[in-house]
């Protein structure tokens, strides 16, 4: 399944800024839970984007792991190497396309993560066998996503404003069902777990920062919903009033991110 998605730096970065400000939980907290990463273990994280989790794993460890952060953007890889040397950390950010063989040997890493980027893959058992490789034995894979029921309200408002089909989403429609299956194949053993942050708005301009950054023009995925600017503009406007009447309504608006965590043993 060919995917023609590249995430914009720009509204990743804005989205991520969104769920510090306006969330209830912090992902970071159960990513570190979950995981638990030690000192001394070899970590990949692949489509690690500006280095967001590698620099958690970085903290949580002290400084004591052996990380390799690997993105396709050399944008959002700069970015990565710019902090790494402000922090002056000794992470690894190299280029990785997680479309093409990892270039890695064999029984590499302890650990090999993805947040909220492997699912764009092409050939999901391809790359999640590449991971499977670059696991040493008894490894582990643990990848996070969105499920099905994740930001529903956001959702809602956009079939108000737009009286149109949302069209599928890669994250969410893949993750519960061929993303889970096909890493439930290859590897010993698989765990779903499940992530809840309650996002809530006081005033309808936060949200509609986080629908721009979510549907702006360069997001292919929504090009059924708009054919240029001027179409991208007046949906915005659609948006927007019906935000309003439900903050209205409702006195603010809450937007649930439902994340999955799949954690696999080799």
């Amino acid at each position: 399944m060919k995917i023609d998605y590249q995430e914009p730096s720009k509204d990743l970065l804005m989205r991520i800024d969104i769920h510090e400000k306006y969330g209830s939980a912090n992902i970071d907290v159960w990513t570190n839970d979950l995981l638990k990463p030690q000192a001394g273990m070899s970590i990949l994280d692949v489509g690690c984007g500006a280095g967001k989790l590698s620099f958690l794993f970085d903290d949580y460890t002290k400084g004591q792991a052996k990380i390799t952060g690997g993105d396709f953007s050399n944008e959002l890889l700069d970015k990565a190497r710019a902090k790494n040397k402000e922090r002056g950390s000794k992470i690894d950010f190299q280029f990785l396309d997680f479309n093409e063989k990892f270039n890695f040997e064999d029984n590499t890493f302890d650990l090999c993560t993805s947040a909220f980027a492997i699912y764009y893959a092409s050939d999901l058992k391809f790359t999640f066998g590449e991971a499977h490789r670059v696991l040493k034995p008894g490894g582990r894979l643990f990848v996070s996503g969105p499920l099905p029921e994740n930001k529903q309200m956001f959702y809602d408002i956009i079939k108000e404003a737009t009286n149109a089909t949302i069209p599928p989403m890669p994250g969410s429609s893949r993750f519960k069902g061929d993303i889970f299956n096909t890493i439930d194949g290859i590897f010993a053993k698989t765990e779903l777990h499940k992530f809840e942050n309650h996002l809530t708005f006081p005033e309808v301009k936060p949200f509609i920062d986080y629908v721009r950054a979510s549907l702006g023009e360069d997001r292919r995925l929504w090009t059924s919903m708009f054919n240029g600017p001027k179409e991208y503009e007046a949906l915005i406007g659609k948006i927007e009033a019906v935000a309003t009447r439900w903050l209205e309504r409702d006195g603010k608006l809450v937007m649930t991110k439902v994340v999955g965590g799949i954690l696999a043993t080799k």
